[in-house]
């Protein structure tokens, strides 16, 4: 398996590069910005990838491509409505579909956001899928913290823990990444991400919610040095980072 893209992470890539055949369920692990998305993209890339086992994912491939590019038939994202967790009846509604076979390849690949945010009802519908499911399904669970998913869950899972990625490795991703940026910019970024990529990202694109409440303090501190409220101004500065 070749997950050379995936940012640092030495230990997960060996530890994929050593299976032939990918398990049919993954738990990845891992704060916002640590890379959960891109490891799955990657994973369910391989699962549908037309080259050799070994070379999987070759990036090149009809299936790979239309995976970077969120338009896989067969690749299906699951998330709760309205920021809320996925529940029970989502689930459900994913066993039905997971009985229908693929429609281009020989994988259905189900990536559910917050599985550790799921409440029991929910994840014990999801064991049973694991436990019963079609040879052909496989899941990505997806979680900031894998103790929130039930042990007999996890049991059913090959856990992936993503960990931050190294300063320089972050640097070098980035400078791949932001070809024209500036290097003391990119640097600074390396340095306030603390090691999840995501996070530089947004700082470096000027989006997301980091970027938006930076954008807040910003205004209101603004707005208290131009009002003059002394003893408000003090309060608001100790919060600052």
């Amino acid at each position: 398996m070749k997950f050379l893209t995936l940012a640092g992470n030495g230990r997960i890539k060996e530890q994929l590069s050593q299976r032939r055949e990918l398990s049919h369920a993954y738990l990845i692990s891992g704060p916002a910005g640590s890379g959960r998305h891109t490891l799955a993209r990657l994973l369910a890339a391989a699962m549908v990838c037309r080259a050799e086992p070994g070379k999987r994912p070759c990036g090149r491939c009809v299936p790979c491509k239309k995976v970077a590019g969120g338009v896989h038939p067969d690749v299906c994202l699951v998330s709760g409505a309205e920021g809320k967790p996925v529940s029970v009846d989502q689930v459900r509604a994913l066993r039905a579909d997971a009985y229908v076979r693929p429609n281009e390849g020989e994988r259905k690949v189900y990536v559910l956001e917050g599985a550790d945010q799921m409440n029991a009802s929910a994840q014990n519908a999801m064991l049973k899928l694991l436990e019963e499911g079609p040879a052909y399904a496989a899941f990505l669970l997806l979680a900031d913290n894998s103790g929130g998913v039930l042990e007999t869950v996890r049991s059913r899972c090959e856990t992936l823990t993503l960990d931050p990625v190294a300063p320089d490795q972050c640097l070098a991703w980035l400078q791949e990444r932001f070809p024209q940026a500036d290097r003391n910019e990119l640097a600074d970024a390396a340095h306030r991400c603390q090691g999840l990529l995501g996070r530089a990202v947004e700082q470096l694109a000027g989006g997301g919610e980091q970027a938006q409440a930076l954008k807040d303090k910003a205004d209101k501190l603004a707005r208290l040095l131009v009002s003059g409220q002394e003893l408000e101004l003090l309060e608001f500065s100790l919060s600052l980072d």
